[in-house]
């Protein structure tokens, strides 16, 4: 039986299965070495939290990394917003260590990478900043989002982000 197992899965881990949206399906889930389960949607990551999990949406992930045996999440937060651009920084990277990883590490990836439409990278006084159109899963839209390094002129960011925002949604501008 346990061939079966590791063709099919064991199925989807409580409390995910509970937590999910009406008609999300997991497509990869494993356990983590410090207890709870990582869990793979199309609408994003579910990763243990203080209150059981949590969906991280796929556009909401700056950076994602696999080594040994630790998937490593970089989880953007909104700070602010320019017009219809959303100002972002990153949260501390968390880490998950999965004993038994399967298709999570290369499913994040292709996850990640695929909420990204473009991306663009601008040199500033005092620093820089990415501007990034991504896709909100489960969503018809994009949004811009814009991750300043520190030191960067915010005010100078938020003019720059709210002008792309609005070429954006109207390239007649």
């Amino acid at each position: 039986m346990d061939w079966l197992h590791r063709l099919l899965g064991r199925g989807v881990p409580e409390p995910i299965a509970s937590a999910l949206d009406p008609g999300e399906e997991v497509v990869a889930s494993g356990p983590v070495g410090t207890g709870g389960h990582v869990a793979v949607t199309a609408l994003g990551l579910w990763v243990p939290g203080g209150q059981g999990v949590r969906r991280v949406g796929w556009h909401r992930i700056s950076k994602a990394t696999w080594a040994g045996d630790v998937l490593t999440v970089v989880e953007a937060e909104v700070t602010g917003h320019a017009g219809q651009a959303e100002l972002l920084a990153d949260r501390r990277p968390a880490r998950f260590v999965l004993p038994r990883p399967g298709r999570i590490p290369h499913t994040v990836r292709l996850r990640v990478e695929g909420s990204i439409r473009d991306r663009y990278r601008k040199e500033l006084s005092g620093g820089g900043a990415w501007f990034v159109v991504r896709k909100i899963p489960g969503e018809d839209r994009s949004v811009l989002q814009v991750r300043p390094d520190p030191g960067t002129d915010a005010g100078v960011v938020a003019a720059i982000a709210e002008e792309a925002a609005r070429k954006l949604a109207d390239p007649e501008l």
